[in-house]
Parts: C-alpha cells; sequence; structure tokens
C-alpha cells in the first residue's frame, strides 16, 4: 500500500532488503539514463537485479579476494563452484582474447575467477547471462566470519516435496538450482551433450537471458521470434534439412504473453526425437500443466513461487514419460550441480508455503484489471494469456488455475503518451516480477535499449509497460491506473 514510485525514490531496493532482486526507476528518464550509464542514476542505485547489477555484498567479497590472491590489472568475480568458474574463464577467453584464471578458495567452498580490467565487459556477460554466479547471501555469510555453514537439507527435501506434489511429478524428478538462468543454461548445455553439432531452437519471442545464451555460448542458435503458425512451418522444413537439438519456448512468453501451439511443437519435437523445453515461469504449477506436451520444464523460483522479490532460484522437471527420458536423464545428469545456497533454501521453503493461496488471488485481481483496461480507449494493444491465444492456453490450464499475474500494454500515441503515463503510475517501478506487491517496468528499454529497432521487428514495441500484479485488491490498481491515465489526459488538454 506504499509503492516507491515517486522521482525521490530512485535507487531504492525493492523490497528494502540488502538481497533485493529489484530497483526503483521511477521515471522514463531514469530508466533511459540507467541504460546509458549515466552517473546521476548509478551513484543512487543501492540494488538491482542481482544478475544486472552486482550486489554489493558480492562486490565487497570480491573485492577481498582480490586484496588476498589478486594481481595488479585484475578484477575478480566468484562462483559456488569450479566448474561454474571455469566455464567463465573459457568464456572469457573467447569473448575478450583474455586469459583468466581460477582459484579455489577451499575455506569459503568457492572458486574465484580472476581476469585482467580488460576483459571485465566478458566477465558481466558471463555473470549476467549464466546465472551462475555468488549468492549475496553466501558472500554475506563469507563476509561474517561465520564457519557453521546452513544446514538446509530438510528445506530442500520440503521444496522438492512442494513443487512435485503440485506438478504432479515424482520429487526425483525434480531438479533444484540457484537460480532461473542457471537452470536454463544447465538444460543449454544438456542440449549440446546429447546433439553437439545441431542447432538450438528458440519458438517465439523469450526472455532476453534465454536468448543470448542459446546466440553467444556455444551452440548454433535458430530464432523463430513470432512463434507463430507460419514460423511452426518454417521449424518443421528446417528440422527436415537441418540438424536440431532441442526446441525451447515459454508459456506463455515474456513480454508478449502470447502462448505457442504445445502440441504442434511436442508432435514436431518428438517425430525428429529432441527435447521440448517449455518455460513456464509466467503461469506456473499453480495455473498450467504443460507436462502432457513437454519433455522439460524449466521454471523460476525467484517470481511467484516465492513471491518477496529477495530470494532467487529455479528448478527443473525432466518429464518421466517423455520417450527420450534415458538419454535426456543421462546428458543432464552429466551437467546438473545443485549449488543453491542452504539459506536461500531454508528461506525459500518458508516462503513458498503460501504459493498456491497467493496466486488463486493474484489470478483473479490481473483478471479484474485488464478487464477494465480492455474498455479503455487509451489502450492500443493489452497482451495477456485470456485475451491471446486463449484456447491454446486453456488446453493446458489446470481446474481451478486462471491466467497469472503478467501483462503488458502499449497505449495509443504511445511515444508521448507513456513516459507521462509511466511518470505518474503509482506502482513500484523496477525490473522483476511475480512479487507480492505490484511492479511496472519499460520492458524493452531495460532488455532491449541497444537493439530497439530489432525488437520491434519481432513485434515488441519500445513503449511497451509490463504489469506484475501483486497481493492489492483489484480496485486499488484500478484507481491507480485510472490517476496515470488522467495526468496524460490532462497533460493533453
Amino acid at each position: 500500500m506504499a509503492p516507491c514510485w515517486r522521482a525521490s525514490g530512485l535507487g531504492t531496493p525493492l523490497p528494502d532488503s540488502p538481497h533485493a532482486n529489484s530497483v526503483c526507476l521511477p521515471t522514463w528518464r531514469d530508466v533511459v539514463d540507467y541504460e546509458e550509464k549515466s552517473p546521476r542514476v548509478m551513484k543512487k542505485l543501492r540494488a538491482g537485479y542481482p544478475r544486472f547489477v552486482v550486489p554489493e555484498l558480492c562486490a565487497n567479497f570480491f573485492a577481498e579476494a582480490l586484496e588476498k590472491y589478486g594481481r595488479p590489472g585484475e578484477l575478480c568475480h566468484a562462483y559456488p563452484s569450479e566448474a561454474g568458474a571455469k566455464r567463465c574463464a573459457g568464456l572469457i577467453r573467447t569473448w575478450s582474447g583474455h586469459e583468466a584464471r581460477v582459484k579455489l578458495w577451499t575455506q569459503h567452498n568457492v572458486a574465484l575467477v580472476f581476469f585482467p580490467e580488460e576483459a571485465e565487459v566478458a566477465a558481466l556477460k558471463y555473470w549476467r547471462h549464466s546465472g551462475d554466479g555468488i549468492s549475496s547471501r553466501q558472500a554475506a555469510f563469507i563476509l561474517s566470519g561465520n564457519k557453521q555453514r546452513p544446514d538446509a537439507d530438510a528445506a530442500r527435501r520440503s521444496i522438492k516435496e512442494r513443487i512435485s506434489h503440485i506438478a504432479g511429478v515424482s520429487p526425483d524428478n525434480v531438479f533444484l538450482f540457484k537460480s532461473g538462468m542457471a537452470a536454463i543454461y544447465t538444460l543449454h548445455r544438456m542440449l549440446m551433450r546429447m546433439k553437439p553439432d545441431s542447432a538450438c531452437a528458440q519458438f517465439g519471442f523469450p526472455y532476453v537471458d534465454t536468448l543470448k545464451i542459446q546466440q553467444d555460448f556455444g551452440f548454433r542458435s535458430i530464432f523463430f521470434p513470432l512463434g507463430n503458425t507460419a514460423d511452426l512451418r518454417a521449424l518443421d522444413r528446417m528440422m527436415t534439412i537441418d540438424e536440431v537439438g532441442g526446441i525451447l519456448c515459454e508459456f506463455p512468453s515474456n513480454p508478449l504473453l502470447h502462448s505457442p501451439d504445445l502440441h504442434a511443437l511436442s508432435r514436431l519435437s518428438r517425430r525428429h526425437e529432441v527435447p521440448l523445453v517449455v518455460d513456464d515461469t509466467v503461469s506456473g504449477w499453480a495455473n498450467v500443466n504443460v507436462l502432457a506436451a513437454a519433455d522439460v520444464v524449466v521454471t523460476s523460483l525467484t517470481k511467484f513461487f516465492t513471491g518477496t522479490g529477495d530470494v532467487m532460484g529455479g528448478a527443473v522437471i525432466l518429464n518421466p514419460q517423455s520417450p527420450i527420458i534415458g538419454g535426456m536423464h543421462k546428458a543432464f545428469r552429466g551437467e546438473y550441480e545443485d549449488t543453491t545456497w542452504p539459506e536461500t533454501l531454508v528461506i525459500m521453503e518458508q516462503q513458498s508455503r503460501d504459493y498456491l493461496e497467493r496466486m488463486q488471488r493474484i489470478n483473479k485481481t490481473t483478471e479484474a484489471v485488464c478487464a477494465w483496461l480492455e474498455r479503455r480507449k487509451e489502450i492500443d494493444q493489452l497482451y495477456y494469456p485470456a485475451s491471446l491465444d486463449r484456447e491454446v492456453y486453456d488446453a493446458f490450464k489446470k481446474p481451478g488455475g486462471g491466467y497469472g499475474g503478467l501483462f503488458s500494454i502499449v497505449l495509443k500515441n504511445a511515444e508521448l503518451a507513456t513516459p507521462l503515463f509511466y511518470d505518474n503510475l503509482e506502482f513500484s517501478k523496477g525490473p522483476n516480477l511475480g512479487t507480492s506487491f505490484s511492479l511496472c517496468c519499460p520492458f524493452t528499454l531495460l532488455a532491449h535499449y541497444h537493439e530497439l529497432d530489432w525488437a520491434e521487428q519481432c513485434g515488441v514495441s519500445r513503449y511497451l509497460l509490463r504489469f506484475s500484479i501483486g497481493l492489492e485488491d483489484a480496485a486499488e490498481l484500478i484507481a491507480r491506473l485510472e490517476r496515470a491515465f488522467k495526468a496524460v489526459k490532462r497533460s493533453g488538454d
């Protein structure tokens, strides 16, 4: 009930926690200046999405490691496993041409990657896209000098059992990760291991880092941005002339909320004996069951599953009924390691206990807000699963399930209206989704600022606003939206 939306909130962590996954960017100008790395904005940031902005606790630990083991002209990042650190060093070499070195700090059970200052862009690229980096909670534990590692065996079992119960599989088919992107990156390596010379096919416009992994992490990629019937036919033709190692899609997609034809994709993937990997983060197990079509389901636990916005995690479900489960399971096991920090698991178990109840409330509120928006003359386009590809979505919707808490809009006269609307909107404003408090962000500016023309060619407007609905009452949120519309109208009068 106290959203962080005014200009004075710039840089405020969302939520107010040293482990916050979002930061307030309250004006359109703030977002642009953030992307331009303006000192006006950057010096005020006290948080950020942990893969985009290195958390302060992590940076403090990197500095300590650099002072102890570094060499002149080096910088440092830390990873919770040697395998992740070695992957980082290898891709730093590939992307920058500079050598990086890995040192195990056994006292703290971490692997340090030291790299030349000239390779910082490549190192940050790996940090952002892979999701492998050390968590702020692990960094805080090390900096505190504590030697007693938390026990999370019971929490890990509880989380797996909770997921397996909701998803309708055995806990043995559920695998936990330290982040959703770490899960996707592991699946990408699994596909490479199964068919090293093949291509990875992305069907539909996905979340930005999912695409970057496919394009930049050493595997041929094919991108079908519209994810429509024409793209399905094109994918079918391509799979007859080229070897495809896997098909990835989101259900529904982020940020356009399109639902691809999973049954058609499943028929295609099984005819060619390649995995269909479905990311259901936006809808979630509370609302849909895509295992009737998918060989693998991947979900970010950072989002709706936990809801508080100050913990990160991911999960993969291998479908035990998949006709290729044997080869897939072997390849997955060759790449999988759970590096989730124990304290994170304990907190995640606590925060996810009310997941189903929260989602029911969020579903109803979002549906009411979107029904109201559909009647607004200011809206040029509303992206929401109940309005787009509904028949496809409904084929996988659970009894009692809903359409999720995410939607996007594009306003009429977008170039002039959107900055005014955003600046006057009384929502907390920053990246992330799935929090118990509502969020809005100019998604395309934040995710594709340096490729806006390309994004628009893929059907994603640079003026798109993405909303994640929380636990506020629908009437309260509608009143806030109404006031933002009125501010735009007053400006035009």
